[in-house]
């Protein structure tokens, strides 16, 4: 095979990114000299590779900043709708390259850096992830922001500066542990501190009812320190800002300890007050009812709400009176949107400075408030919905308390009206769940609060509307939409698998990178031998790529002929890596039974991160660890089977491995992933999908034609007939011989000599109360990879399957799905308007 292409060789190519102007090559080199030499390294005769980077990141900022200023003098002149994107996540991974791309200077910095004599692709891995999400919902919101921008919208995201981030995932021994992700160490190049926009936030107090309204008062407070981050649009100098806020004590915080004589203790005491921005929750769809969590999700929105007022009152630029006073217009000059409950609380938040502070009547606040906001669902599953006990809520945030009480009473005497005595209705419609303790559901309060309520995916917005919240919709049906997830195509196609992108550009133009629906066009070449034997060679030099990656981290030689067979994502039942494990499983007992028979050969890549509270995630990722231990050291399967799990996944690590996948898994069980977004990634790259009816899967077979991709296993249907009548593991286990030996290896301890008790919670969960049902899809599951592997025999039709996959991704851009949500939700048009470089006169 020949050896891939180096990143020099390829850079000499025309290439999708542009070829480098002598004189941006120059001045890049110029500007990186002055960064390293004034701003870095003062002290020292001698740079790190480190201080390459960041003097590198400081030269592309330059380019950044003027773009910056100009966005935001253009908003501030224009005065447009201003879309608010309010997440507890934004997990946006590296920075450099994705700003080097989006501003057209990637071939420029490329070719300065090597005539400096340094390697770009190795100055890019100095730089730390932004690992501040967990999964989807939190990567969904960096490729939201990647389109606002791109589309020409003037937008923001709020969240949370957490300190640290998404922990590191270490595997010793087969297990999990995790390390402290210190991100901010080194410090970060792509923010700007903003303290003079700091505020005031409370928690605590009492609640004074007087003749003028009621008053918040003896509240603890805590001050939000905002940090901006550029965002740049692709290609069109437009830049907007992503604002995370840090906690931060006040001065006089505690000072009743200081006049007591404790001092020293008033001073430690501020980290209570700075813990709230100091860590990440890493759960992934699972709720933890914590008040320091609580905390959190009240300090981003009352910081927030602040902001958003702020700026909604002074308007015009260079203009320091205050012009608007009146609430009236405020849902025309402003969008929030709440990424999932977690920001829930700007619904009472946003009432409570209406009435109470701005002296608004109930309803006309209510009115605002409503046509304000907006609520995205991101999860049917019941143990992920946010219900937090009433108690704390009076301790923490009493006044929301009696105004969340006043938003549900006004509700439920509608609910009354509409439906007399129907006291049960009542009951589910509350915002309070009665019970020991009482509870506020946040997701009833975000859909009685907000105008549009969404799903992320056709089917997951069905189910929606017909279970989750039923009730809401017979009343209100008109509330409810879809808006299906997608992806930008800038990070996910343009960065990280340039040479795909060449080929295309080569076929039809550049176009498609902000309008990725001309892939179809692609479908014109799908009997051109020439470009099929493109896309495939493609393919081949990423896995070589990958495959040399993974001999230096895992000492594992790789067949990069072999399908690579990959399944990342958060580690979850739902996701059902044991449903791939137990593939592995019958696999390997298929060579071993007949070691002289051919096998096409696979290497299976399972990665992600459990939750650390979670036991049985983690029992699932110390069972992979050890059947890849088992299989991978077997001489009589050579390299027809190879294990690997992948270490610390996340963004960074997604850039490289899923440009090489072969086949994607996507195999949850029908119902239960709301959308998904790793599968667009996977089919925009080229990669099969192997998958059940579920998520974005469903649109995905829409779209690519079902008979290209792998679809098996139970619908939405068979699993709610099947919940009806009862499943019973056992009639599997005892009905299929293949299924039966992979248990019962397992139970044995044949994967763990030394302790073959270990798995028993696995095996037992799996017989006894698996709510996922891996046994009722692991017949048309391995039959289904059967089809897999006879398909790969015959590499022209696999390929011809792949071009029909990249054809029908072109729905999945976040581009697409930014539009929908600003035509419907928003009430916003995107513009193709080019803001003129700062180097040009403005007009």
């Amino acid at each position: 095979m020949a050896t891939p292409l180096t990143d020099y060789e390829r850079r000499k190519q025309i290439s999708v990114r542009g070829i480098a102007g002598l004189g941006d090559v120059a001045e890049i080199k110029k500007s990186f000299n002055r960064h390293l030499h004034f701003t870095l390294v003062k002290d020292r005769n001698v740079a790190t590779p480190r201080d390459y980077y960041f003097a590198l990141a400081h030269t592309v900022r330059d380019h950044l900043v003027g773009r910056w200023i100009r966005t935001q003098q253009y908003y501030y002149e224009k005065d447009p709708k201003r879309v608010h994107y309010l997440s507890l996540e934004f997990y946006m991974g590296r920075t450099l390259q994705n700003t080097m791309v989006n501003l057209g200077l990637q071939n420029a910095c490329d070719e300065a850096i090597y005539q400096l004599g340094l390697d770009l692709e190795e100055l890019q891995e100095i730089e730390e992830d932004a690992g501040l999400g967990n999964g989807g919902l939190g990567r969904l919101a960096a490729c939201f922001l990647d389109s606002l921008a791109t589309l020409g919208l003037a937008a923001y995201g709020y969240g949370i500066r957490y300190e640290f981030g998404i922990f590191n995932q270490k595997i010793t021994n087969g297990w999990q542990v995790e390390e402290a992700d210190d991100w901010l160490r080194y410090g970060n190049p792509w923010e700007k501190a903003r303290p003079e926009y700091m505020l005031p936030v409370h928690f605590y107090g009492r609640v004074e009812h007087t003749s003028s309204g009621a008053k918040w008062v003896d509240t603890q407070v805590v001050l939000a320190m905002p940090y901006d981050t550029p965002v740049p649009g692709f290609k069109n100098n437009t830049v907007n800002t992503m604002r995370l806020w840090s906690a931060k004590a006040p001065n006089d915080f505690n000072l009743q300890e200081f006049n007591v004589g404790d001092y020293i203790q008033a001073v430690l005491d501020r980290n209570l007050a700075e813990n709230i921005s100091r860590v990440l929750y890493p759960n992934d769809n699972f709720f933890e009812g914590k008040e320091l969590r609580l905390k959190q999700e009240y300090f981003v929105v009352a910081a927030t709400l602040q902001d958003i007022i702020r700026r909604f009152k002074s308007s015009k630029f260079g203009c320091r009176d205050p012009i608007r006073t009146s609430f009236e217009t405020f849902p025309e000059k402003v969008a929030i949107q709440l990424n999932d409950t977690h920001p829930a609380l700007a619904i009472p938040e946003l009432m409570r400075i209406l009435v109470d502070v701005e002296k608004h009547d109930w309803t006309k606040a209510w009115e605002v408030t409503v046509k304000t906001c907006a609520y995205t669902n991101h999860t049917v599953l019941p143990e992920a919905l946010e219900r937090w006990p009433v108690h704390m809520f009076e301790k923490l945030l009493p006044r929301h308390l009696e105004i969340i009480y006043e938003i549900n009473h006004q509700h439920l005497k509608r609910i009354e009206a509409l439906y007399p005595g129907d006291t049960d209705r009542l009951r589910r419609m509350s915002l309070i769940e009665e019970g020991d303790p009482k509870r506020i559901n946040m997701a009833h309060l975000c859909v009685v609060g907000s105008h549009a309520v969404n799903g992320v995916a056709r089917i997951h917005s069905d189910i929606v509307k017909t279970t989750v919240f039923k009730d809401f919709c017979d009343i209100e049906p008109e509330k409810f939409q879809n808006k299906t997830n997608g992806i930008t195509p800038r990070r996910w196609l343009l960065l990280c698998n340039p040479g795909l992108a060449d080929i295309f550009a080569e076929k039809i133009g550049e176009g498609f990178l902000t309008d990725l629906s001309q892939l179809k066009k692609l479908l014109d070449f799908l009997n051109n031998d020439g470009f099929i034997r493109d896309v495939a060679k493609i393919k081949q030099e990423n896995k070589q790529k990958l495959a040399a990656y993974l001999e230096e981290e895992y000492h594992v030689k790789i067949n990069p002929e072999s399908i690579f067979d990959i399944q990342v994502k958060r580690i979850h039942e739902y996701k059902r890596q044991l449903l791939n494990c137990l593939h592995i499983i019958t696999l390997y007992n298929r060579i071993k039974k007949d070691p002289k028979k051919h096998f096409v050969p696979r290497t299976v890549m399972i990665g992600g991160k459990a939750a650390p509270g979670y036991h049985m995630a983690k029992m699932i990722i110390k069972l992979i660890t050890n059947v890849g231990q088992v299989i991978n050291n077997d001489p009589v399967v050579g390299d027809r089977l190879k294990v690997i799990f992948l270490e610390n996944y996340r963004v960074s690590l997604a850039e490289k491995v899923i440009p090489a996948a072969d086949l994607s898994e996507q195999i949850s069980t029908a119902g239960t992933e709301a959308s998904g977004t790793g599968n667009m990634k996977f089919m925009l790259n080229g990669a099969l999908t192997i998958g059940t009816m579920d998520g974005a899967n469903v649109e995905m077979a829409e779209e690519a034609g079902e008979e290209n991709l792998f679809i098996f296993g139970m619908r939405v249907e068979d699993v709610l007939a099947m919940d009806k009548k009862g499943y019973n593991a056992k009639e599997y286990y005892d009905r299929i011989p293949e299924l039966r030996q992979v248990i019962d290896q397992i139970q044995s301890g044949y994967f763990n000599p030394k302790e073959p008790e270990l798995f028993k919670d696995i095996v037992n969960m799996l017989l006894n109360h698996d709510r996922f049902k891996v046994f009722a899809d692991y017949e048309d599951y391995i039959s289904c990879q059967d089809k897999v592997s006879a398909l790969y025999k015959n590499p022209k039709e696999w390929t011809k399957k792949v071009i029909h996959n990249i054809a029908g991704s072109g729905k999945f851009s976040s581009d697409r799905t930014i539009t929908e949500y600003a035509r419907e939700i928003w009430g916003v048009e995107p513009s193709d308007v080019k803001i003129p470089p700062p180097n040009e006169p403005r007009d």
